[in-house]
């Protein structure tokens, strides 16, 4: 008897040994699970936080004001606004939250938002900009929101655009030609060449950004203005329009008031928000008139 219990004990601690084992690797499998599921819930408890932070964080405005119409307004000033900031946020969104949140007297121009209309161009801090195209987090506190310049300010951010449109419609912004291709049904065809050629004077959106930085437009009120200038050079170039129209446009163009009053200072070139190389296109509307104007004997 004495030499089989020995034995059992053994037995028995070694069965005991063989069901620890698993016990503890199964802890440690549930401890993992708490640890990573802590680290989950802190990560969110992080992000809930920056978030939170965000929401609270405010961008502080200075909007022009002036209304002619209301006494007690028709004294120029600024107020200021404090916009609670979001990732994305843009000038014209931030614009939009002051007027719907705490005036709605608050006056400017706004439509498409994807810088396509041309609208919403203002003088954000000391630069002619899109609003609906420019991001708050780029600009510097206060951000300082004015009418575009060397225009008359009809309300508050809206300006009186009569005369740059007079000076648009000047060129004859639209296609035309006296040259048609010989079958009825026959389109009239562009070269690749020549597209690409004139393919950056079409995104224009009319926005007056250009004629607003213009030193030259707002010294001279019968300028025709970069934005209309290049206009021109839009039909001037275009192949389809022949040879006769080319010359009744280089005609308007070349007047006193028309490219030779441009002095090369590209801040229209600076300023477009469609990155239209409009001071190029000038001069080479000089080259044209130039050569246009040549007589051999």
């Amino acid at each position: 008897m004495s030499t089989q219990i020995p034995k059992q004990t053994e037995e028995s601690t070694e069965t005991e040994s063989e069901a620890a084992e698993p016990a503890s690797k199964g802890e440690e499998r549930r401890a993992e699970k708490r640890r990573r599921a802590a680290e989950r819930r802190e990560q969110r408890q992080e992000e809930e936080a920056e978030k939170a932070a965000a929401d609270e964080s405010t961008v502080e405005l200075k909007v022009f004001r002036y209304d002619p119409q209301v006494e007690g307004k028709q004294e120029p000033r600024f107020d200021t606004f404090h916009v609670p900031f979001t990732k994305g946020m843009t000038v014209l969104d931030a614009l939009m939250y002051a007027r719907d949140t705490y005036d709605s007297s608050l006056t400017f121009r706004h439509s498409c938002r994807q810088a396509v209309c041309g609208s919403d161009a203002m003088f954000v801090n000391g630069g002619q900009k899109l609003a609906c195209k420019t991001q708050i987090s780029e600009m510097e506190e206060p951000v300082r929101v004015e009418p575009l310049p060397h225009a008359e300010v009809t309300k508050d951010l809206v300006v009186d655009m009569e005369h740059f449109y007079d000076q648009m419609e000047a060129v004859e912004p639209y296609f035309q030609t006296n040259e048609f291709p010989d079958g009825e049904l026959e389109e009239q065809r562009q070269d690749r060449e020549n597209r690409e050629k004139i393919k950056m004077s079409t995104r224009c959106i009319w926005c007056g950004a250009c004629m607003s930085s213009c030193n030259i437009a707002a010294g001279d009120n019968e300028y025709l203005g970069p934005a209309a200038i290049n206009k021109a050079y839009r039909f001037a170039m275009d192949e389809r329009e022949g040879e006769e129209i080319k010359q009744k446009r280089l005609e308007i163009i070349e007047q006193e008031h028309g490219v030779w009053r441009c002095q090369t200072q590209f801040s229209c070139t600076e300023v477009c928000p469609k990155d239209i190389p409009l001071t190029e296109h000038i001069q080479e509307l000089k080259r044209e008139a130039v050569k246009n104007n040549l007589k051999f004997w």
